[in-house]
C-alpha cells in the first residue's frame, strides 16, 4: 500500500481530478496549502507598504493506493498538473504499512478498496 501526496497549482486541480477519474482513481482527500520552493518569493506593495511574499497558495492531494494502483496514479497526476512552468509541484509516495476502514473494521488493501 502507498500514500501519495501531490502538492500542485490551486488552478490545475479540476485537470488532475479528470485525469485520475480517467485512470480510475477515485477516491482522494483534497486540502489548500501554503508553500515555496523553487519560486521562492516575490515583493508586492499595498498602499506604499512593500511586502516580501514568500508562500503561494498550493492544492495538497492525499491518495492512498494499493501497490498496482501507484504507478497510473502518480502519471494520472502528471498528467493533469504539468504546465512545464516552475512551480507544478510536488509528488511524495510513502508506504503505508496499516489502513483500517472504520466502519467494517478491514485492513490493508480490503480497507483502502
Amino acid at each position: 500500500m502507498k500514500l501519495i501526496i501531490a502538492y500542485i497549482q490551486p488552478h490545475k486541480l479540476s485537470d488532475v481530478k479528470q485525469a485520475l477519474f480517467k485512470a480510475e482513481v477515485f477516491k482522494m482527500s483534497v486540502t489548500t496549502a501554503l508553500g515555496c520552493g523553487q519560486q521562492k518569493g516575490f515583493t508586492e506593495s499595498f498602499r506604499g507598504v512593500v511586502t516580501e511574499v514568500n508562500l503561494h497558495k498550493k492544492t495538497r492531494i492525499e491518495i492512498a493506493v494499493n501497490d498496482d494502483f501507484k504507478d497510473k496514479t502518480v502519471k494520472a497526476i502528471v498528467e493533469g498538473a504539468k504546465t512545464g512552468n516552475i512551480g507544478d509541484g510536488k509528488i511524495f509516495v510513502l508506504d503505508l504499512p496499516e489502513c483500517i476502514r472504520i466502519r467494517t473494521e478491514e485492513t490493508g488493501n480490503a480497507a483502502i478498496g
